[in-house]
């Protein structure tokens, strides 16, 4: 039976709430990493539907787990657990340093776990001043009321009432500006590997180290927010593993599903005790379907060959880049990490981001903004090299039409 209506844009803004401004285009179709939309256009993919889609679009491991459970299991509740959320947490618990395992629906739940974790940890260990919360300006944590207001861009939390307190941004990158800020009354110091929406910007091996030290001295809990960094993207499973560094939390999603939605906080035994039976919960956490596809991602991520490809393709990315650059001048750095990389626009070009990334999508190139100045790139961590030359050169056209209309 045929919609009586058309399935447009434009019914976008019929039906949907406009926080969002989505592009013209709608995807019918994916494969690999490339899309197909209404009028069967073809379009390679950099953006990932934001580093999430890990392996691209219908990739088959992924398709073969969520119809095998489909047919087995849906849904439960967590009144009962089930066996994919058994295998996931087992295999997560051994790839890693934590020793238990959180699931929700998405980033933001993750760190919304994470940071009421703290909370009470620190509460039942230390006693009720012990509170306060130091992220970083320019972070992002989430859209949750207690993540975004922790997260450092007060654009996303104001205009919302009052907001969650002792909650405090220190500066990025800067260990004198976060030693003004802890004390004894820091439960938890919260931060990205690379900040995301922040304009990929990675921490530095002093900073990160440093800030694990503060926390050691002050008792306070590290939280590695790696949603977008986690599950390969790096190029290890997890960003904390480039460094001699270990958190006390780390939340994961995105690449996590490869597409389907979940999330994940893990830790160690000893900070888990603290949500005790019926402090926290979540209805979909640890759902069947989203588990068994989240152990299929994992299964082919967690790879020696397929994360050292992650660096190998990050290379390709860079000397493609850089070859455009040489020809027209407009990025000043390129900076980031395996499949997590952004191109910072020079002072000629600041604030057209969104420009590129339209011109870019004119081309058949979907590419992401990292705020108004910086190109991000969170492709598929298995797309074909053949694929990356191939969306460069759409890019270059991308890139030629800004710079030649200056």
């Amino acid at each position: 039976m045929s919609e009586a209506f058309q399935v447009t844009r434009a019914l976008f803004d019929e039906v949907m709430v406009p926080n969002y401004a989505p592009s013209a285009v709608i995807p019918v179709r994916g494969l690999g990493s490339r899309l197909w939309d209404q009028q069967d256009r073809e379009y390679i993919d950099f953006a990932g539907g934001i580093a999430v889609n890990c392996l691209g679009h219908c990739h088959p491991a992924l398709v073969n787990a969520l119809t095998e459970q489909a047919h087995k299991l849906w849904h439960l509740s967590n009144v009962m657990t089930n066996e994919p959320a058994l295998r996931l947490a087992k295999k997560l618990v051994d790839a890693t340093f934590a020793e238990k395992v959180y699931f929700a629906n998405s980033g933001a739940e993750a760190n919304e776990g994470a940071l009421k974790l703290a909370r009470r940890w620190a509460l039942d260990k230390f006693g009720p001043d012990k509170q306060d919360i130091i992220s970083f300006g320019k972070s992002f944590h989430g859209r949750t009321f207690f993540t975004v207001t922790v997260g450092g861009q007060a654009a996303y939390s104001d205009g919302f009432g009052p907001k969650p307190g002792a909650v405090f941004h220190a500066e990025y990158n800067n260990l004198d500006s976060l030693k003004a800020l802890i004390s004894d009354n820091t439960c938890a110091v919260i931060m990205e590997p690379i900040q995301g929406e922040g304009g990929i910007i990675p921490a530095t091996a002093e900073f990160i180290k440093g800030v694990r030290e503060l926390c050691d001295a002050h008792n306070a809990l590290l939280i590695f927010d790696e949603v977008q960094t986690g599950v390969g993207r790096s190029g290890k499973l997890y960003a904390y593993m480039h460094y001699n560094v270990v958190p006390d939390i780390l939340t994961s999603a995105k690449s996590l599903g490869g597409g389907f939605p979940i999330g994940a906080m893990l830790t160690t035994t000893a900070i888990a005790a603290h949500l005790k039976v019926g402090t926290h919960g979540s209805t979909y956490g640890g759902n069947p379907l989203a588990c068994a596809v989240a152990e299929a991602a994992l299964d082919t991520i967690n790879q020696p060959e397929v994360l050292a490809a992650v660096s190998q393709k990050e290379e390709l990315f860079r000397q493609e880049l850089e070859r455009i650059n040489a020809k027209y001048q407009v990025f000043s750095a390129i900076r980031g990490q395996g499949m997590l990389l952004g191109a910072a626009l020079n002072d000629s070009y600041k604030g057209r981001a969104r420009d590129f990334m339209l011109a870019a999508a004119e081309a058949g190139l979907l590419v992401l903004m990292a705020g108004y100045d910086v190109v991000r790139f969170a492709p598929s961590l298995v797309i074909p090299d053949a694929d990356i030359v191939a969306g460069m050169q759409l890019f270059e056209k991308a890139v030629a039409t800004i710079a030649t209309a200056k």
